[in-house]
């Protein structure tokens, strides 16, 4: 009975075990871990590894001894796979039927959207296969349809979970809003339509063309500073996460937009993709803060399809062409920029970056992991590779374990016996 109440007076030791959403437990991309593995290879330090049928590009969520991962089973199912985190083994999967034929792009498959948990149940997007929730024996909780995702290249974004709220982005394409419903029934909450998108000259790789390219986003929302950040074509907007009224709207990005916002001593920083515009903004403002608040622009920046981390003043980012950079978070100074090439022969990168300490984790798409220092000097501290297998999802992180998902499996790296003595 003491071990139990000891337990309740220590959720913040709990949730730091945790990886309960895409991009961890504040949706930030940083870890509050210590003990991770100082190396490792294909078959170095590798507690598990399982094949997955089919390619991926979700990230796995972990919470106490399971691990949750959305996985694409053929052209019309959509699954959910639940496995033992000690051993890998697969302890049950639910599947629904999605359309066969719903757009996408070939290097976007099916359920890329990374599930949800807050301990007692998991929630999980399919896109216009719907919201579906289910407790950690796999027993459906409810099920939820929503109008028709509809975008030739698919949906990528995944949702959080804040109090009783399960939040998500419906988009992109014609149905596009933001969500949120009661994560016990599934029943709406409150909704918030796309904000118009102005005509006016692209500033990015579809310049010139006004509204006959690309448009869209793919970004997931975030909590920060008790507000809700989403960012949409040319606008960076922040909400009441309780009721989603609208509390301020930032201009300055173009009108494609690949990353999620990275939120970090009380900044918010956005990128739009192919070669668009990068902005930073001040929390706290309200209605229209284009003027007040916003902090810098950077226009037609290369193309960022991950996320990056804010640390001490400064933000990392990362090309897909591998190149990273240290911006100085107020001013947007560009401090360095180098490239981080690893072994594998596709050292570009679709991957977020995570932060654990003063380490910085970045994941290439040939599966190798680069670790820089989080600092205004650049330094790589290490590259492990697992052996040339095609990711682009991002790395989970839990009590001192690593998890990666490939196109061709689920690794658990961490700290071995043979390694640790």
């Amino acid at each position: 009975m003491k071990y139990f109440a000891y337990l309740f007076l220590l959720p913040s030791l709990l949730i730091a075990g945790n990886w309960p959403a895409w991009r961890g437990a504040e949706g930030t991309g940083v870890a509050n871990e210590n003990g991770l593995p100082p190396k490792w290879s294909a078959t170095e330090n590798v507690r598990w590894k399982v094949p997955l049928p089919e390619a991926g590009n979700s990230t796995p969520v972990v919470w106490g001894n399971r691990i949750f991962l959305t996985q694409p089973a053929g052209k019309d199912k959509r699954t959910l796979m639940c496995l033992d985190r000690k051993t890998g083994k697969m302890l049950w999967q639910k599947a629904v039927t999605g359309q066969p034929n719903e757009d996408t792009h070939d290097t976007n498959p099916y359920c890329s959207a990374t599930p949800v948990t807050d301990g007692e149940r998991v929630i999980v997007w399919y896109g216009s296969a719907g919201m579906h929730c289910y407790d950690f024996d796999g027993k459906e909780l409810w099920k939820r349809e929503f109008p028709k995702i509809d975008h030739e290249w698919g949906y990528g974004s995944s949702p959080l979970i804040e109090g009783d709220l399960c939040i998500f982005y419906h988009g992109p394409g014609e149905n596009s809003r933001l969500m949120a419903v009661n994560k016990k029934t599934g029943k709406t909450v409150w909704e918030a339509q796309d904000p118009p998108i102005q005509k006016r000259a692209r500033t990015d790789g579809f310049r010139g063309q006004e509204q006959k390219g690309i448009v869209g986003s793919f970004a997931s929302p975030v909590v920060a500073n008790k507000e809700l950040i989403m960012v949409y074509p040319q606008l960076i907007c922040a909400f009441d996460p309780k009721t989603g009224k609208e509390l301020w709207r930032c201009d300055g990005l173009n009108e494609l937009i690949y990353t999620s916002p990275i939120a970090g001593d009380g900044v918010v920083v956005a990128m739009g993709g192919f070669l668009g515009t990068s902005v930073a903004v001040k929390q706290g403002g309200k209605g229209d803060v284009t003027e007040t608040h916003r902090l810098w622009t950077s226009v037609r920046t290369k193309n960022r399809l991950g996320s990056g981390v804010i640390k001490d003043g400064y933000v990392y980012v990362l090309n897909t062409e591998a190149i990273a950079e240290c911006i100085e978070l107020k001013t947007g100074k560009s401090l360095w920029q180098e490239r981080v090439t690893a072994v594998g022969p596709k050292s570009s990168s679709w991957s977020s970056m995570v932060l654990a300490g003063d380490h910085i984790y970045v994941l290439n798409q040939s599966g190798d992991t680069v670790v820089m220092k989080a600092a205004p000097k650049f330094e790589i501290v290490g590259v492990h590779s697992i052996g040339n297998e095609l990711t682009n999802a991002s790395h989970a992180l839990s009590d001192g374990e690593i998890f990666i998902r490939t196109h061709q499996h689920l690794w658990c790296i961490g700290q071995t016996r043979t390694a640790s003595r």
